[in-house]
């Protein structure tokens, strides 16, 4: 009786390389993500905070229906992205002042995986309170 001879080879070679890389993009994923998740929230806090300095250049106070300065809500909200150094997209009116902010994360063990970066985004409004 002939014994039939399995050539397996570099089966184990290709098992240890795959898990391997299985591994790696475990691990990307946790450390990659959690440094993206702490971007947005650094992102919108920023955007929160600024909307909050814009909606603070009020008018119309002694009326009970507190106005926005749109201008100075702009000027104001530019000022507090320039004391953080952040870019960010300003839009005011006389009722709300929004603020939209866009920061890129560098990926480090994702790199391997072929993803380089990735763009997080927060826009966040303010408004006055009568109270």
């Amino acid at each position: 009786m002939a014994r039939s001879q399995v050539h397996d080879e570099g089966f184990i070679s290709a098992f240890v390389v795959s898990l391997t890389m299985t591994f790696i993009v475990c691990a990307g994923l946790a450390i990659d993500g959690g440094r993206v998740v702490a971007a947005r929230i650094k992102v919108a806090d920023t955007a929160e905070n600024a909307a909050r300095a814009g909606a603070q250049a009020l008018t119309d106070l002694r009326t009970g229906v507190p106005r926005i300065d749109a201008q100075q809500a702009v000027r104001l909200s530019q000022l507090y992205l320039r004391s953080v150094q952040t870019q960010g997209r300003i839009e005011a009116n006389r009722v709300e002042v929004c603020v939209t902010v866009s920061a890129t994360e560098q990926m480090t063990l994702l790199r391997l995986a072929g993803v380089d970066t990735r763009t997080v985004t927060a826009t966040r409004c303010a408004q006055p309170v009568v109270g």
